[in-house]
C-alpha cells in the first residue's frame, strides 16, 4: 500500500472540541490535509518540540525518546494507519538495537510527538486520506513542509507567512513570525 508523507503545518485550538487542539497535517506532494484533534498535553508536548524549546527536565516524551536510545531502539517513521470510530491509530516503526524490525501501537498524538523528537517523517494512507482528509484548491504557500521552527524558513517565506496570518487575523502567530523575522535582520 502506498504511503502518503505528511508534514505538520498548524497545531491550533479546535473549534468542534473545546479544551483540545487541531493538528493539521498536509499532504507532502498534493493538496489535503489531515486534521487529527489532540488534548492539550500533546499539543504542548509538539509545539515545544517544534520550536526547539529545552525544558529544564525531561517531559514524558523526551523521556521516552531518551530511554528508547539508550536501548539502542530508533524510530525511523511515524504511520497514522487506522481510523476507527472517529479516532486515529498510529505506529511507531523503527529497529531494536539488535537491528530487528520494531512496530509499536500508539496515540497518533503520542507518535507525532516522538516523530518530531525522532526527526523522522509522518506517513499515512490513501484509505485514511479518503475517510479523513481535506481537500483543498491548492496547497498552503506559507505553510507547505514546514520545517519544524521559524528560524529554519528564507526571509521571504517568513514575511509570506506573516501577510496570511495576518489577514486571518491570527495575531499571535504573527507576532511569532514577526520575532523571527527580526532575529533573521540581525543575523
Amino acid at each position: 500500500m502506498k504511503k502518503i508523507e505528511l508534514n505538520i503545518i498548524a497545531l491550533a485550538n479546535s473549534e468542534s472540541s473545546k479544551g483540545n487542539y487541531a493538528l493539521i497535517l498536509e499532504e507532502q506532494n498534493g493538496f489535503r490535509r489531515l486534521p487529527i484533534v489532540i488534548g492539550s498535553f500533546e499539543a504542548q508536548a509538539i509545539a515545544i518540540s517544534l520550536e526547539k524549546m529545552q525544558p529544564n527536565r525531561p517531559l514524558t516524551h523526551d523521556l521516552f525518546k531518551n530511554t528508547l536510545e539508550q536501548a539502542g531502539i530508533t524510530v525511523t517513521e511515524v504511520k497514522i494507519s487506522e481510523l476507527v470510530n472517529g479516532i486515529f491509530h498510529a505506529t511507531l516503526i523503527g529497529r531494536n538495537a539488535d537491528g530487528t524490525p520494531l512496530e509499536v501501537d500508539a496515540r497518533s498524538s503520542d507518535a507525532i510527538a516522538l516523530a518530531v523528537r525522532f526527526g523522522c517523517p509522518i506517513f499515512t494512507t490513501e484509505v485514511i486520506m479518503d475517510q479523513a482528509g481535506i481537500i483543498l484548491d491548492s496547497p498552503s504557500k506559507a505553510f507547505t513542509n514546514k520545517r519544524g521552527s521559524l528560524s529554519d524558513y528564507t526571509l521571504e517565506e517568513l514575511e509570506q507567512m506573516l501577510r496570511q496570518v495576518l489577514a486571518k487575523e491570527d495575531y499571535e502567530s504573527a507576532s511569532k513570525i514577526r520575532d523571527a523575522i527580526r532575529k533573521k535582520g540581525e543575523a
